[in-house]
């Protein structure tokens, strides 16, 4: 083998993550851009390049790239900007800046902006290649850890759907005999067995709803749910709700009022979704109030925002669970006694429901005075732009 080949077989073992790596130049120097360019190419990267933080923010999903270097000093978008947008965007890519003011100040904004590392001007190819190969090895690390994670979640999702099957066929095998023997096809039972055979029907029910719940809810992936987005008027669905509710509520002598405009922006969700999350407030309001009391429901717009409000007189909430009445399966009340029953899921769902569709929910409780549940989510045409590697990670 001649010299060169062996220059060249040894600088593919010393820059082994180079090869086959896509690779994002963004600068205003076009020699800059040359150079970066051709240093890589040289090794095996699929280099492309932008003059302005714009256009380089314009490719950043066209190119899909796995490393982005950023020169910080560029007319237009700054380099700490174009940072900050990548983070947002697509979290998963590496950045990298190339300054010829390298101080301990600016790196740390760099960093504070998301940059991974960072290359002086004027650089040695070699030098370009060895930050841009650190950085690509840290790419690789972070692909292989979400790999992991989504192998993890596949397995934990066949598990529980394995368990949930497992729990439910002998739970609904067993209501079916019970239900046998309450219509009598079983033979005759005495009125005291009747009533325990409800009382177990009536348990066993509640437990298939409470697995079908918690399964709906562990499953629940909120990116294919973003996916079938439609526009829709939030006015329209709080008002069915509370119409739904209205009989629940008459039978405990709860009063509901309604406030709603007549002229709403839409908002992009999903109506099944927005139906389940203010059947659950609601149904709350109602189910945890007292004789007599009343549900005031608002909607209503906020700057970007559409708002809706669910507001009770009931029994409220002591300070110290308020932090804790998302968590699923956490009950204020968790007597096993306790007067008013309930899975402990309902706010965990709604909290699930509300992040998919970018929203944001907040309580406001005081003990023996009434609670305040207001839900805010972004109207149409204000939904946060980002790739679905970022909405994966500020949906969980």
């Amino acid at each position: 083998m001649n010299d060169r080949l062996k220059d060249a077989a040894g600088k593919r073992e010393k820059f082994p993550f180079l090869e086959g790596s896509r690779v994002l130049v963004v600068d205003d120097d076009d020699m800059i851009r040359d150079a970066c360019s051709l240093s890589l190419s040289k090794e095996g990267c699929v280099v492309e390049t932008a003059e302005d933080g714009e256009t380089g923010l314009a490719m950043l999903e066209a190119f899909n790239p796995d490393l982005v270097l950023v020169d910080l000093k560029m007319p237009g978008m700054s380099g700490l900007e174009v940072l900050e947008e990548i983070q947002k965007r697509a979290p998963d890519v590496v950045s990298i800046v190339l300054t010829g003011f390298a101080t301990i100040a600016i790196a740390v904004d760099a960093m504070k902006k998301g940059a991974y590392d960072f290359v002086t001007k004027p650089s040695t190819p070699d030098e370009i290649r060895i930050i841009v190969a650190r950085g690509l090895e840290k790419r690789r690390l972070i692909m292989e850890s979400k790999a992991l994670k989504i192998a993890q979640e596949k397995i934990r999702r066949n598990m529980i759907s394995l368990v949930s099957h497992e729990l439910r066929a002998p739970l609904a095998a067993t209501v079916q005999f019970l239900e046998i023997i309450i219509g009598g096809m079983a033979g005759k039972v005495s009125e005291e067995a009747m009533e325990m055979i409800g009382r177990s029907s009536q348990r066993l029910r509640e437990m298939l709803d409470l697995v079908g719940r918690w399964l709906n809810l562990a499953t629940f992936d909120p990116l294919r749910i973003a996916d079938y987005f439609k526009p829709v008027d939030l006015s329209d669905i709080v008002g069915e709700c509370v119409k739904a509710m209205g009989h629940v509520a008459g039978e405990k002598g709860i009063e509901i009022i309604l406030e709603r405009p007549e002229n709403l922006h839409t908002m992009e969700g999903s109506r099944e979704a927005l139906q389940e999350v203010f059947n659950n407030l609601i149904g709350n309001a109602i189910k945890y109030n007292r004789e007599g009391g009343w549900v005031k429901v608002r909607v209503f717009e906020d700057g970007d925002d559409i708002c809706a409000e669910v507001r009770d007189n009931g029994k409220g909430i002591a300070e110290e669970h308020i932090s804790r009445i998302f968590d699923e399966f956490y009950r204020v009340d968790g007597r096993r006694n306790a007067p008013i029953k309930g899975s402990g899921l309902g706010l965990s769902i709604v909290q699930t429901l509300v992040k998919a569709h970018w929203g944001t929910v907040a309580v406001e409780s005081e003990l023996g005075k009434g609670s305040s549940f207001t839900v805010r989510f972004p109207r149409e045409g204000k939904v946060p732009r980002a790739s679905k590697s970022a909405r994966r990670s500020l949906l969980t």
